[in-house]
């Protein structure tokens, strides 16, 4: 009878209306919580039918049904923080995480999440505060990243506390120095004994020199390079020069300090790599198209140690031996790998000069290639890349964290720590690089806040309560009325 169905209309209100003030708790409760998407609960009408008779109808009353969804698409705001590794995702997508760091099997369960409040665990692996370890894909030595839309095998955990102390080996040297041009002429260029006289693959040669011992020339002028190895280890490479009866022109040898720490092919002695003339033009500048100190095509603005003129070159064969003419090598016994170094003395603006001078100087020389160094700080970019820093001033990236987005991300199921599973209604995932293909851009030192606001939830508590002592009024009416009802039969 139509008032059972009042009745019962009243109890789905009260039902309704529960369900309506829990969505509200819990969105009130979540209010601080980071990455919290807000609960909804919007209601719909139950019709049972009505019966329509020649003049009018009897009408049974169905009720309302509640139905609450979380707001997983919202952005929530984006505030700053004071922790380098705490992650906020600017647009669409969700950080991939995992209950353990290590081990993961592609059958393990990813977990999806925008609470990105990352922490150093004890393993050094980064970890959210409930607990779930974020994933990424590893950066290859050469910068690359394998990153495959669907391929889970490919993520691992991010671990920042197996990046050991790094180096870099010199690749780079640039001069600026000035050779005085009025340098007398040493008697080792001039003598026409054969014994005494200067030459670069003899015996007596400028890298032979040695004061104490009387072995070798006395260069009219040497600057010492300092360089760092593959071990980051320190090496010195020489350059010595003296000047030569031809005008503008002055002999050159690059060698190493101590000498045994290089071998070489024939024509090389006393730690040389390499040997010739440079010259100048008559304004002082460096001439290129005269100086065999040189490699490459005429009018090379630098020298270029190549594995044919060998300068412990990365192409250079190890297993060849013995060495041929011009192949230079670090020792065995050193254990540091082959280095291919770029000697600039052709700077734009100064380089390796011949002017009028009191003395022969070095203005500064410039080298890449730093010692060993320690692990300092970690940093994340908008990109994604997670990038170690060393108090050498090396900078080397470890991995870029992975972004998951959905077809309908407000299709995706909760799950307890404010993580999602995927679902039939949300889609299958695709992973992407941070601002790829829709995904959104990381930023850095910042966290996700809750989407909720206070005081819609406020209001909606109040119209919640009345709504819900609305349907308890409908109940006790609808008593009351059958009350009556049964009263009749006394």
């Amino acid at each position: 009878m139509s008032i059972n169905s009042a009745m019962l209309s009243g109890v789905s209100g009260l039902l309704a209306n529960s369900t309506a003030l829990a969505s509200i708790s819990d969105n009130i409760a979540n209010v601080n919580t980071v990455g919290y998407k807000r609960n909804e609960t919007s209601f719909q009408t139950i019709v049972t039918g009505r019966q329509v008779g020649s003049s009018s109808g009897r009408y049974s009353a169905g009720g309302v049904l509640a139905d609450t969804r979380q707001r997983i698409s919202d952005q929530g705001l984006l505030q700053r923080s004071a922790s380098a590794t705490d992650l906020g995702i600017d647009g669409p997508g969700f950080f991939v995480t995992t209950k353990k760091p290590e081990g993961v099997r592609a059958t393990d369960a990813r977990l999806f999440t925008r609470a990105g409040s990352f922490t150093l665990d004890e393993l050094g692996y980064l970890k959210n505060g409930a607990g779930l370890y974020l994933q990424g894909w590893e950066v290859q030595e050469d910068g690359s990243v394998n990153a495959d839309p669907s391929d889970l095998t490919l993520l691992q955990s991010i671990n920042v506390a197996q990046v050991g102390g790094a180096a870099e080996q010199t690749t780079r040297i640039g001069i600026n120095a000035n050779l005085n041009a009025s340098t007398p002429i040493s008697s080792a260029v001039t003598t026409t004994v054969a014994a005494d006289r200067y030459g670069p693959t003899t015996a007596n040669n400028m890298a032979a020199y040695d004061r104490e011992a009387g072995t070798g020339v006395k260069p009219d002028f040497v600057m010492q390079i300092p360089i760092s190895d593959s071990k980051g280890g320190r090496r010195t490479i020489a350059m010595s020069f003296l000047r030569d009866t031809a005008p503008n022109e002055w002999f050159a040898e690059v060698h190493v300090i101590p000498a045994d720490e290089i071998e070489a092919g024939p024509g090389l002695r006393n730690g040389q790599i390499r040997v010739g003339k440079v010259a100048f033009t008559q304004d002082g500048r460096l001439d290129p198209d005269r100086s065999t100190l040189f490699d490459g095509d005429a009018g090379t603005a630098g020298v270029q140690f190549t594995p044919t003129l060998a300068f412990l070159g990365s192409d250079y064969d190890t297993t060849a031996t013995p060495l041929t003419a011009g192949q230079v090598k670090w020792s065995d016994a050193l254990g540091i790998s082959a280095q291919d170094i770029f000697l600039d003395l052709q700077d734009a603006t100064a380089g390796l000069t011949q002017f009028n001078d009191a003395n022969s100087e070095v203005q500064s020389t410039t080298t890449n290639g730093t010692a060993l160094g320690n692990l300092t700080n970690v940093e994340i970019d908008e990109d994604g890349f997670v990038t170690a820093i060393f108090d050498n001033g090396v900078i080397r990236k470890i991995a870029q964290v992975a972004i998951a987005t959905f077809p309908n991300a407000d299709g995706l199921r909760s799950l307890n720590g404010n993580a999602f599973r995927v679902s039939l209604e949300s889609g299958n995932f695709n992973l992407k690089t941070p601002g790829a293909g829709g995904a959104g851009l990381i930023s850095p030192s910042t966290l996700e806040a809750s989407t909720v606001d206070l005081s819609t939830e406020f209001t909606g508590l109040i119209t919640t309560q009345r709504a819900y002592s609305a349907s308890s009024k409908i109940i006790t009416t609808a008593d009351e009325m059958l009350e009556e009802l049964i009263r009749i039969k006394r």
